[in-house]
Order: C-alpha cells, then sequence, then structure tokens
C-alpha cells in the first residue's frame, strides 16, 4: 500500500501548502481535488500544468489520482459526460496523474458503461485510467462491480473503494471486495461518528470498520488515500492532525 491524502482536507490553503504536508507526514503522493479551490483543474493553461506536475514531483512526491466530479451514470445526453471526462483525462496526462476518479451521479448502468467505453481508447493512449468510486447512486461494491462488468473495458477503468459508503449502505467490506473483485483499483479511507451520521472524526474513533477493512486488504499493492473532508465539515480538526492515524492504518496492515 502507498499512503496519500485528498486536497479536499486542506481547503484554500493551495498546492504548495499540500505538498509541504504530504512530505511533513510521510505521505508518497497526493490526490488532487478537481476544483477552483484547490487551484487545480481543467481550465488550467499549459504553463500552468507544467507548474503543477514540477511542484509535486520536485517534492518526490507523485499524484495518486485525480478526484473530479463527473457523473458517469447519470440519465441523458452522452456528449457532455464524455466531453468532460475527456477534458479530466487529458488533465491527467498532462499532470503525470495515473488516474481520474468519477462519481456514478444515477443508476443508469448502461449509460455509465456506454460512456466509460468511450474514452477507453482515449485512456489506453495516454495511460490514465477511470476510477468509479463507490459513492451516491451506486455506494456497493456490486453496485460499481456491475458497472464496471457491464463496460467490459477492464485496462482503462477500474473501482475506487471508498470505505465508508459500501458499510453504511448495509454491504460488509467482505462482500464489497468481493463483489469488486479484480476491478478494485485504489481505496479512501475515513472514519466517520456512525452510518447515520457522516461527520468525518479521526481514524478508530467512529464506526466505520477500518480493522477489517484492512485485513481484507492485506497484500493490496495500490494507493490508500486518507479522504478528510474538511470542505464539507469544517468544524473538523485540521489534517495534520488526522494523517499519523492513517499512516499508522497503512503500516499495520502494509505488514
Amino acid at each position: 500500500m502507498r499512503l496519500a491524502f485528498s486536497t479536499l482536507g486542506m481547503p484554500g490553503q493551495g498546492l504548495a501548502r499540500a505538498v509541504e504536508t504530504a512530505v511533513a507526514y510521510g505521505c508518497a503522493g497526493l490526490e488532487l481535488r478537481l476544483h477552483p479551490d484547490t487551484g487545480v483543474h481543467a481550465g488550467l493553461s499549459p504553463a500552468r500544468r507544467a507548474e503543477v506536475r514540477a511542484a509535486v514531483g520536485a517534492a518526490r512526491l507523485e499524484i495518486s489520482a485525480l478526484a473530479g466530479y463527473v457523473r458517469i451514470a447519470v440519465t441523458g445526453p452522452d456528449e457532455p459526460v464524455v466531453r468532460e471526462l475527456r477534458e479530466d483525462l487529458v488533465l491527467a496526462a498532462d499532470l503525470g496523474a495515473p488516474a481520474v476518479r468519477v462519481f456514478p451521479g444515477g443508476q443508469d448502468l448502461e449509460a455509465g458503461a456506454r460512456r466509460l467505453r468511450a474514452v477507453a481508447d482515449l485512456c489506453a493512449e495516454s495511460g490514465v485510467r477511470v476510477l468509479v468510486e463507490t459513492h451516491d447512486a451506486m455506494p456497493t461494491g456490486a453496485a460499481v462491480g456491475r458497472l464496471l462488468d457491464a463496460a467490459s473495458v477492464p485496462e482503462t477503468a477500474g473501482a475506487l473503494w471508498d470505505v465508508l459508503h459500501p458499510w453504511r449502505h448495509g454491504e460488509a467490506p467482505a462482500g464489497t471486495l468481493a463483489a469488486l473483485g479484480d476491478h478494485l483499483a485504489y481505496v479512501q479511507i475515513k472514519d466517520a461518528v456512525s452510518a447515520d451520521d457522516t461527520t468525518p472524526v479521526p481514524l478508530w474513533a467512529g464506526g466505520v470498520p477500518l480493522d477489517g477493512c484492512g485485513d481484507l486488504l492485506r497484500g493490496f499493492g495500490g494507493w490508500v488515500c486518507l479522504e478528510w473532508e474538511r470542505a464539507w465539515y469544517p468544524q473538523v480538526a485540521p489534517v495534520e492532525e488526522i494523517l499519523p492515524g492513517a499512516r499508522e492504518w497503512v503500516a499495520r496492515f502494509s505488514a
């Protein structure tokens, strides 16, 4: 496992501060949230893209993924969804990021599968994968697994397991892992008060079965990202207070 953290945890603090924090707390990478607040988004000029890539590389960090907001399975025309996703994929290639996170956003499995296939050639050419998160309308491993099975492009699309959402929708971690199977490419860890109250709390202080997830993930060789949602919950502690727990979790279950 390789530890990253999401810039969602440092709203308004900029890339330079996120890089400093990642280095200080022993992370190998950063997950960059695509939003004007972070300074990283598809509207960046070529020069600014080069600057972002250089800033991360100079610190001997990697970009674990771009956390995009394309909703791959919403009902409606394909063209705007595919266009936005293509823009994010090109950005990822320019920044040297290996993947772009997307949300389901809806339950239109056929549309989601079509759109994943529509960008498969670009993904193959650029070396960037699309990662569908267990989130919103498809919060479980079973749901995301069905979407990825339908798309049938395993080389260019995979699954991002956010450990909170399947559990709070009644899917046990073992069931999530079994449903995702070979699609699993990336993991986001976090803890929350309970299944009904998703306010973030330090790891092991809430209800998410983190140890159970960790035992299941022994031997996983991909990125594990701390997603500390301070952008949505500004009252919670700074991410610097949470990163030591994330580092401990990765060390414990990498052994």
